[in-house]
């Protein structure tokens, strides 16, 4: 079936590059009965190439929906951007800590207390990096400009961490001599759940005849939607609200025509009071048991002893100069980011499974709470210079980056009472206190230097030629302490270094005024790392000879193999993009579960790959109508295996496919708009989106997965049970969403009604475990059928 699809769009391509000139020739001009017809595409100008271009003639595969087609859609986070965007998806995993992914590249879900895996897909706001694994700032979509998304590797301008794409919010700048104002308010109401709202500005303001300033304020209360049962079987309610605030202001100052100076501060804070998170199996919480209360979860329902708050502080500062030099510009932008996260999870179910299954300690120890703190505090510095310019046939850029990053990550176990109930010592030799069961600190220091130059020369004046190199070199250097009974006592340093270089060549051919094929060969990379050491006090069997004596892991790479068609439609009424790749990833980096011994770690699959097309159709056949096609089909696998013993480990198994990552995904969206009485307008937009199915990690696809024994503990927690096995699914199901918005436009007013997941479509986006799967297993989902109204007025 994955051959058969891909064939398919295949075929697509090939119809494309021919036949796609061939209607852009015969329909070049606006139809003579609309002069004035509507252009939905060569307008948009990105810079993917760190140059500003037309979106038509980067001869990359770019997406760059708009604020106003990001308006019209609906859309609020990143995962919404994802929506229209073909072969880019997001994995939620609740505020602030969404998975991009690209293509179906993909190494598995990284979870919370893996703070040395870096990213598959870079993130920038403007031309600072914000990219910080897990952690992706979920930054408002209030006041951007757009949103460029640039699949595939971006090594040579990006650098590390864009190994399959990048993806680039960008901002309104100031703007000199313009007075404006630009204000939101919405609210909304989710079935089953609580009541959200939002409350946004923006203001433009000139200083003088050289300067201007810019400020964005914004507040998002999120309505909750997931219930929460308690031992008592009381249930607490709605138990992931929060709210998002944050502003950012940015001050331009242009003393003559060559030269601007932007300094910019954002500052950002995300609270929430618990996660998206179904549990379908609790050690502490099911219906099997017959000496605890049987409990039956499923639906929007999670058990807890207490709540699991998340908190996320983000601090970025910037600057950027530009000066003219005539011959070429100097750019230089000098960014600092400081992120505080502090994330509570319940983790008394983890710990039952260790103090009363395989401790066999009583019930009155096992049940004591057990918030397990997981902090993070990061700090970097970046720096970029280089020169861009452009004469006869040939434009170019050069530069250099330099980084210096930080971060510390500190967990801690603190199960009150323990020692007193169990006559268990728990104070350790270097850093658990009594009742901390388990306590770490981990710091990181992190540089890196690159060089980098790309150019493009006009053979001829359809025939186009791009070179780039990126050369980087890195190190990272790691202390780490663990210490507490669930851990060895450790004391120890290491490090990791690396350098390489990353190529990209790029042919541009224009086959008509209307279409452009290029094709392009590049290569992408992800730094490697450093492992934590394995629990080793909770592992069992001989999962310490499997997974043990793997300090670090090695850099990530992959070379792109693309061609591709780029075509206006009807004279810029319409657009057609088609793009076929082939990628081969050596050494990638899975993230594992480490069998019984409750740790992570990476290991490297020496080969792996990904081949695939991805379409987008846009059109606009009347200026009160238009209406996308995107869609990704995607055969990505492994292509080696993990064998210890003579028995593939962790589901690396050659042919098993890449986790996270659908094989085919669709989104189709339309907007339609009519004039009304007394000045006003209306419009009614609808989106659909369809992911197929996939799952969360490489080792789900292990043999056996998805079922375990209920009394495969030594201790009893509610036994006798009524039946000895649970089993689950390990393979996400496909699912579909549809959000519709219908609004009056008059004057500077916007008002719209919405209702988001018309259908109440229950997704399940990823599978969230503890202790594999013997002391819980959930899923985190997807905000129900959410109705809503927003106002947007310009001043």
């Amino acid at each position: 079936m994955r051959a058969l699809s891909v064939q398919v769009l295949l075929l697509i391509l090939a119809i494309a590059i021919s036949g796609s000139s061939a209607f852009a020739q015969e329909a070049e001009e606006p139809d003579e009965r609309d002069p004035e017809a509507r252009r939905v595409t060569e307008e948009i100008t990105v810079t993917a190439r760190k140059q500003e271009e037309s979106i038509q003639d980067v001869p990359l595969s770019v997406a760059a929906p708009d604020e106003e087609t990001l308006r019209d859609r609906g859309a609020e986070t990143l995962e919404d951007v994802a929506v229209n965007v073909a072969g880019f998806s997001v994995q939620n995993a609740g505020p602030g800590q969404s998975q991009v992914g690209m293509r179906g590249v993909s190494a598995g879900r990284i979870i919370r207390d893996q703070p040395g895996v870096k990213e598959q897909v870079g993130m920038y706001l403007d031309e600072s990096v914000i990219s910080l694994s897990l952690f992706t700032p979920d930054i408002d979509l209030f006041d951007l400009a757009r949103v460029e998304v640039l699949r595939g590797p971006q090594g040579t301008l990006f650098g590390s961490g864009s190994l399959s794409g990048t993806v680039r919010y960008i901002t309104n700048q100031p703007r000199i001599g313009i007075s404006e104002t630009i204000a939101e308010l919405g609210v909304s109401s989710i079935t089953g759940g609580g009541v959200g709202g939002s409350a946004k500005v923006a203001a433009n303001v000139p200083v003088g005849a050289t300067s201007a300033l810019r400020v964005v304020a914004y507040f998002t209360e999120y309505g909750g939607f997931m219930d929460a049962v308690q031992p008592d079987l009381r249930v607490n309610e709605d138990v992931n609200d929060g709210n998002r605030y944050g502003a950012r202001l940015a001050f331009l100052f242009q003393p003559s025509d060559r030269l601007s100076i932007t300094p910019r501060i954002l500052y950002q804070e995300v609270e929430t009071d618990g996660w998206n998170r179904i549990d379908a199996f609790n050690i502490l919480a099911n219906p099997f048991t017959t000496t605890r209360p049987q409990v039956t979860l499923g639906g929007r329902r999670q058990f807890t002893q207490f709540e699991e708050p998340f908190t996320d502080e983000f601090l970025l500062g910037d600057l950027n100069i530009e000066y003219d030099l005539g011959a070429a510009t100097l750019t230089s932008i000098t960014s600092f980011t400081n992120r505080d996260i502090l994330v509570t999870r319940d983790a008394t179910a983890l710990t039952a499974s260790i103090t009363g299954g395989t401790i066999a300690l009583p019930e009155e120890v096992y049940t004591i709470d057990a918030p397990l703190f997981d902090a993070t505090e990061a700090e970097s510095m970046t720096q970029e210079v280089r020169l861009s310019g452009e004469r006869d046939r040939l434009q170019w850029v050069a530069g250099a980056f330099y980084s210096d990053s930080t971060r510390d990550y500190r967990q801690n176990l603190p199960v009150i009472g323990f020692t007193a109930l169990s006559g268990i010592p728990t104070a350790g030799t270097k850093l658990a206190l009594t009742d901390e069961l388990y306590k770490s600190d981990l710091h990181y220091d992190f540089t890196q230097l690159a060089a980098f130059a790309e150019a493009t020369y006009a053979v001829s004046d359809r025939f186009d030629v791009t070179g780039g190199l990126r050369w980087y070199d890195f190190e990272e250097d790691r202390n780490q302490i663990f210490d507490g009974i669930f851990s060895d006592p450790i004391d120890s340093t290491g490090s990791v270094q690396a350098d390489g270089i990353a190529p990209r060549v790029i042919l541009s051919y224009e086959l008509s005024e209307a279409t452009r094929l290029n094709a392009q060969v590049s290569k992408g990379f992800r730094l490697g790392g450093i492992n934590d050491p394995l629990n080793v006090p909770l592992c069992v069997g001989n999962d310490q000879q499997i997974y043990g004596g793997r300090p670090t892991w090695r850099d990530e790479s992959l070379w792109n193999y693309e061609i591709g068609s780029k075509s206006s439609l009807r004279g810029g009424r319409g657009l057609l993009n088609v793009a076929a790749y082939h990628m081969d990833i050596t050494d990638l980096q899975a993230s594992v579960t480490a069998g019984s011994c409750s740790s992570r770690i990476v290991i490297n699959v020496p080969q792996a790959r990904a081949t695939g097309v991805e379409a987008e159709f846009e059109f606009a056949p009347t200026d009160s109508f238009d209406f996308a096609i995107s869609g990704n089909v995607n055969d990505s696998e492994l292509g080696s295996s993990f064998i210890v013993n003579g028995v593939t480990q962790a589901g690396i198994e050659e042919g098993n496919r890449l986790p996270s990552v659908p094989e085919f995904q669709m989104a189709a969206a339309a907007t339609y708009r009519w004039k009304m009485a007394r000045g006003m307008a209306g419009y009614a937009a609808g989106v659909y989106q369809h992911v197929g199915d996939r799952y969360t990690q490489v080792s789900d696809q292990q043999a056996g997965f998805g079922s375990f024994r209920l009394d495969s503990f030594r201790g009893d927690i509610g036994g006798p049970y009524t039946q000895d096995v649970f089993t689950f699914d390990p393979k996400l199901p496909a699912y579909d969403l549809i959000n519709l918005r219908v609004g009056i436009l008059r004057g500077g007013w916007d008002t719209a009604l919405f209702v988001n997941n018309v259908t109440d479509e229950r997704a399940l986006l990823a599978i969230d475990l503890e202790r594999g799967s013997a002391a819980r297993v959930s899923f985190l989902t997807n905000q129900p059928r959410t109705f809503g109204i927003s106002t947007r007025v310009n001043f």
